[in-house]
């Protein structure tokens, strides 16, 4: 992959992230969301992405920087799952939901989730932080570099 590549590749994975952010906010605020984010860190946009070794991105931004992110992701997805189990998770509805055709979220259950989503929302802003500085140092570096 060459040098351009790279940095719209970063730059994709940036967007495919805030997406993910976009949909657990849509959930929180009452919207339905039908494709969630997925719950293993490999599966989704991000982590297809991150993982790739065609991408040779550990090799391009170095060890220091891809361990970080790939750290920060994996810290991401457990914060995540708390969210997908309130949100996403298949439960027994009860006969009133079933009737109506809606599912309900109690009051105590939003206020975690809104607590877990503040919580999404830093760890997102230090991966968005180190991904922004991977980019910065691809963008320093020789086209040599990618070939």
């Amino acid at each position: 992959m060459d040098k351009i590549k790279t940095l719209e590749s970063i730059q994709n994975a940036r967007k495919s992230h805030e997406a993910q952010m976009s949909k657990i906010k849509a959930a929180i605020d009452g919207e339905k969301v039908d494709n969630p984010t997925a719950v293993v860190k490999t599966k989704c946009a991000f982590g297809m992405w991150l993982y790739d070794d065609e991408n040779h991105l550990r090799y391009i931004v170095g060890s220091l920087f891809y361990d970080n992110m790939e750290k920060l992701h994996a810290k991401w997805h457990d914060e995540y799952f708390r969210l997908f189990n309130i949100f996403f998770k298949e439960e027994k509805k009860s006969f009133f939901s079933n009737i109506v055709g809606s599912s309900t979220i109690s009051e105590m259950e939003l206020d975690k989730a809104k607590f877990y989503y503040s919580e999404l929302e830093e760890t997102t802003q230090k991966l968005l932080k180190v991904l922004g500085s991977s980019e910065r140092r691809i963008s320093a570096l020789q086209e040599s570099k990618f070939h």
